[in-house]
């Protein structure tokens, strides 16, 4: 199934909250998961094959870049160009944040900024694009809740763009999955979501930059979607993938390592392609 057709199917057994299964599956057979939260969704099926405190409020981290990247996908056109300044670039250098390595003056497209925003997980892009087309990082954020609010995320609640920590910001698994469902949705986020790097040539706006994606599940038949990291949060990661023609859209929250959240995942979309196989 495309991953453009599962938000009908998603949006009525989410706002259901069933958390059953279509599968013989017993609890002896479902995977042991470390993570504080996790929600797996089978898009095709319409049913939850794993659910672990999936309405729990958590932080988490930078899985936030991927309403940034919605809300600039309502406001912006990609060849929108944007000057890089120096507050963009001491943001993520003064918070100790990943970064898309961007210099103050550089002037680049929104689309090379979505790239620098989602793959390496540039906090300095994130700041770019919200001062951008908030405008100011505050009335970006007030967009952003504006969009959790409208797409039915009612246990989510942004206080910045990136995932930074920041007293007040937390959402669930269960609407971390709708927000990957809906952003996955949009062509143009899918396709940047599965790219493994992207490489912007020089020219006389801009050095060359070339930026890789921290998703290492993509080199498991992931097609997207996030990485995130913060000490309060943990290791998160939202995924989706197909397994015997099944569409899965899943979320980790707080797993402990980074190993163990590429492990979790993978074991969870090997058991529930498995459960499909043999169901």
């Amino acid at each position: 199934m495309r991953i453009g057709l599962i938000s009908a199917l998603v949006a009525a057994f989410m706002a259901s909250g069933l958390v059953g299964t279509a599968t013989a599956a017993t609890a002896r057979d479902t995977p042991a998961v470390t993570a504080r939260s996790a929600y797996l969704v089978d898009a095709t099926a319409g049913t939850v094959p794993f659910a672990k405190r999936d309405t729990r409020r958590v932080p988490v981290a930078s899985l936030t870049k991927v309403m940034t990247a919605y809300v600039v996908r309502q406001e912006a056109s990609l060849d929108d160009v944007i000057t890089i300044k120096a507050a963009d670039v001491r943001h993520a250098t003064a918070n100790g944040a990943t970064s898309g390595n961007l210099r103050a003056g550089e002037r680049l497209t929104v689309r090379d900024l979505l790239y620098a925003l989602m793959l390496p997980s540039g906090a300095d892009a994130s700041h770019a694009l919200a001062e951008r087309y908030g405008p100011g990082t505050g009335r970006f954020v007030v967009k952003m809740n504006a969009a959790a609010k409208r797409l039915g995320l009612g246990n989510t609640r942004y206080a910045n763009p990136d995932g930074l920590p920041a007293k007040g910001g937390y959402s669930t698994a269960r609407d971390q999955v709708a927000l990957a469902k809906i952003a996955l949705d949009d062509p143009v986020i899918a396709v940047i979501a599965k790219a493994r790097k992207h490489a912007v040539t020089a020219s006389k706006l801009h050095r060359a930059h070339v930026w890789r994606n921290t998703n290492t599940l993509l080199g498991y038949g992931a097609i997207g979607l996030k990485t995130g990291y913060t000490q309060a949060a943990g290791f998160c990661l939202t995924f989706a993938a197909v397994r015997n023609d099944h569409t899965f859209v899943g979320v980790i929250l707080g797993e402990t390592s980074e190993a163990s959240r590429l492990a979790t995942a993978r074991k969870l979309l090997d058991w529930a392609g498995e459960e499909v196989s043999t169901g």
